[in-house]
């Protein structure tokens, strides 16, 4: 039997699953940065933990505005792309690593702007002016960081 879930309900959702992956990344962007040969692409994860704190910083607004909490919810996609991320740790070394590391965070980078961007569409169609905003700087956030990688994989491979 189908429940009845409003838009909100739904946009309400899809923000805990985006809070989930996001501290799931802060955990990780470390090891990733550690593991990293290239000082260029170490030095992309380092700073991307930084705005992966902002845009967790930009989610607690957005749940404090729709007097929502942002707990119960883990993403498991973030999970399986982590653990792929993990499993190329381990098994690859070097340059191959740094190429392997990139397609593992690129993965991530498009969940994330698939996320973000359906994510900030339900925000404006309930004419959530600040939610969309603030969602629209964590999806060109993510867009660059995803270009810059993108930069770094023509040098590394």
């Amino acid at each position: 039997m189908r429940t009845s879930v409003s838009l909100n309900d739904l946009l309400v959702d899809e923000l805990k699953d985006l809070y989930s992956a996001e501290n799931q990344m802060i955990k990780a962007l470390p090891k990733l940065a550690r593991t990293a040969e290239s000082l260029e692409l170490r030095t992309a994860f380092e700073e991307h933990l930084e705005q992966t704190r902002n845009q967790v910083a930009r989610l607690e607004r957005i749940f404090e505005n729709l007097d929502a909490s942002p707990k119960g919810k883990s993403c498991a996609t973030m999970e399986g792309l982590l653990e792929e991320g993990s499993e190329l740790m381990d098994q690859l070394d070097g340059a191959v690593l740094d190429a392997g590391l990139i397609g593992a965070a690129q993965k991530i980078e498009h969940y994330e702007i698939a996320a973000y961007a359906t994510a900030r569409t339900h925000a404006e169609a309930l004419g959530m002016d600040e939610a969309v905003r603030l969602l629209e700087e964590t999806l060109d956030e993510e867009k660059q960081a995803d270009e810059l990688l993108s930069q770094i994989a023509d040098q590394v491979n």
